[in-house]
């Protein structure tokens, strides 16, 4: 229960759910024991009446005594039905408490989970896969339901039934109860070690459930590499062994859940039987009576779905014992970049590295080295270099997906650590190289990047990206879906939206993360020559493998291996007859051999 402790502030929050459902269970089961009572007076009525009838013979008094016979049943069996109808009510309302409440917990604890997920940095989600993530929030969740829902009603149930049926068989005779009860030590010993079994089982079911999940998800997002490859028969293969692993774990926790109800249904039949040759013997000795037997067996088979469930409820709380330290391990990890105590502020747009260095934490890979430039507010910069280089490293430090290893990042000439998280994120425009779009309407993706934007501004931003004229030609228009991660569009048309969804925010500082690859050169010019007049009070950052001479840059750096190795104005950097040269010779022959 030590991992299942963490639902505990969710029980205090619903408390007077938890304590009203706790009473219609009592009040449930308070009716339902005094059926059998019911059960006893009428059949000891009836065993005296039998007698009575026996003396009676020859007399007209024998009728009369039928009479009144049928007449008391009647009224014993119109009882019954009243307290059946009240127990059912307690019943009712006993769910209406207790299941909901388990309900309302499961809405809080998914809402904790996604929100604790949105706090953690980019290093997490590269340590863990997409399907665990989301077997967590999905799968793990409605384990921990069925605890917090079915099996407190049911262990609440079976507590109060225990003590009610205990203490009524105890008021009629002890030794009588002690024997029916006698198989219950052997009962507990069987719950605690399979129980133990059964949550080793979990684990390892849970496991390997987020293993397909992920797997799952993997093949659906890369489904165009698979078909382009025609992996479509390895990926089932691999997929169908997977399946089976999970298979065999659930046939062997299924093995030993069996073992449950046999056990159960055993112990409760050799009660059954104690009761009768026990109760007999009393009834011959005159200390009970014929009606102490029947309503001793009806208690015990009172108990018959309590004591069988107790099984099903151990087995709940172990498969939600082992969720809830899934869902645990990542509600405890911590964001290692935090929102701080700064107001929100508007950024001028001065940016400046000093001596940055940075390592990856999880791989030990050294990023950037001593990295040195400063830009003032509008100033334009570009950042060119080959893969690996470190460019997007730069943009990550920048918008605080990592915090810098050593060295220090000056927005505004003030420290970015000391800087509000929320304010410099929402002064920044940025374009990743891996362009994600929502599974919306284009309208909601460019809307993305303002949330109170209105439609002429969505279509104003759409035509500085210079896809407005793209979308218009789709039958739904701004409201055609993209589909997942926007595969309904082409590269181009996802860069350009995406573009748009970045310039619609008016950020004080714009950064382009190569995303001009995918467009033609005409589209390019018209992006740029944007740039260049409405954007030119605007600081922009601008990594690409490309040397765009329609946008006058103020500086230029040229990154290898994480270090600047040279810097400098467009002319200054072909004097240098360096990298940046080079490149900008083998554009110029590619551009003249697609001219000509």
């Amino acid at each position: 229960m030590k991992d299942l402790s963490t639902l505990n502030k969710y029980f205090y929050k619903y408390r007077w759910r938890l304590l009203i459902g706790t009473l219609f269970v009592i009040a449930s089961n308070f009716f339902s024991v005094l059926q059998p009572r019911v059960v006893r007076y009428a059949l000891d009525m009836v065993y005296e009446n039998i007698k009575m009838y026996g003396l009676y013979d020859g007399f007209e008094l024998q009728s009369e005594l039928f009479s009144d016979l049928g007449r008391t049943l009647l009224m014993f069996g119109a009882l019954m039905l009243i307290l059946a109808l009240i127990m059912g009510i307690f019943m009712y309302f006993m769910r209406q408490t207790i299941i909901v409440m388990s309900r309302l917990i499961e809405y809080d604890l998914r809402n904790e989970i996604f929100t604790h997920y949105e706090k953690l940095n980019l290093a997490f989600y590269k340590r863990n896969n997409t399907g665990d993530l989301m077997a967590r929030i999905s799968e793990d969740v409605s384990k921990v339901r069925m605890y917090l829902g079915p099996a407190i009603m049911y262990g609440i149930n079976l507590v109060s039934l225990f003590a009610l049926v205990i203490y009524s068989m105890l008021s009629v005779n002890v030794e009588l109860t002690l024997w029916a009860l006698a198989p219950l030590p052997i009962l507990s010993f069987s719950i605690y070690y399979v129980s133990r079994m059964i949550n080793k089982k979990s684990t390892e079911i849970q496991t390997q459930l987020s293993v397909l999940n992920s797997s799952a998800q993997e093949v659906y997002s890369g489904i165009r590499v698979v078909k382009s490859y025609v992996q479509e028969r390895p990926m089932v293969k691999f997929f169908s062994k997977e399946s089976d692993i999970f298979k065999e774990k659930s046939m062997d926790l299924a093995k030993i859940q069996a073992m449950f109800y046999p056990l159960m249904l055993i112990l409760v039949g050799i009660s059954t039987i104690l009761t009768i040759y026990i109760g007999g013997l009393k009834v011959a000795a005159g200390t009970v009576t014929p009606g102490n037997i029947a309503e001793f067996i009806i208690y015990t088979n009172m108990l018959t779905w309590p004591v069988t469930a107790l099984g099903w409820i151990a087995s709940i709380i172990q498969s939600a014992a082992a969720s809830q330290k899934r869902i645990n391990e990542f509600l405890e990890a911590e964001p290692e970049i935090i929102e701080n105590d700064a107001e929100y502020s508007k950024l001028a747009g001065a940016v400046e590295f000093n001596d940055v260095t940075f390592v990856y934490p999880d791989t030990g890979i050294k990023a950037l080295e001593n990295v040195n430039f400063k830009l003032a507010p509008g100033q334009k910069m570009a950042i060119i270099g080959r893969t690996g280089s470190g460019k997007t490293t730069i943009v990550d430090l920048l918008v605080r997906m990592y915090d810098v290893t050593d060295g220090q990042i000056l927005i505004d000439n003030k420290n970015i650590q000391s800087l509000s998280l929320s304010s410099l994120r929402q002064n920044i425009g940025y374009v990743p190289q891996d362009v994600f779009l929502f599974s919306d309407s284009i309208a909601q993706n460019v809307a993305f990047g303002k949330e109170d934007a209105t439609q002429a501004e969505i279509e104003q931003y759409t035509k500085y990206a210079s896809v407005y004229d793209d979308i218009k030609e789709f039958p739904q228009g701004f409201e055609t879906l993209v589909g997942e991660r926007g595969v309904t569009l082409s590269g181009g048309q996802k860069q350009r939206v995406s573009i748009a969804r970045a310039l619609i925010k008016q950020p004080d500082i714009l950064i382009l993360d190569d995303s001009l690859s995918a467009v033609d050169t005409t589209t390019e010019k018209r992006i740029l020559n944007y740039l260049e007049k409405a954007m030119a009070d605007k600081t922009a950052i601008i990594i690409t493998h490309r040397i765009y001479n329609l946008l006058d840059f103020d500086k230029i750096i040229v990154l290898k291996d994480g270090k600047i190795t040279e810097s400098g104005t467009h002319d200054e950097l072909l004097e240098n007859k360096g990298f940046y040269f080079e490149m900008y010779e083998q554009q110029q022959i590619e551009e003249e051999v697609i001219e000509n």
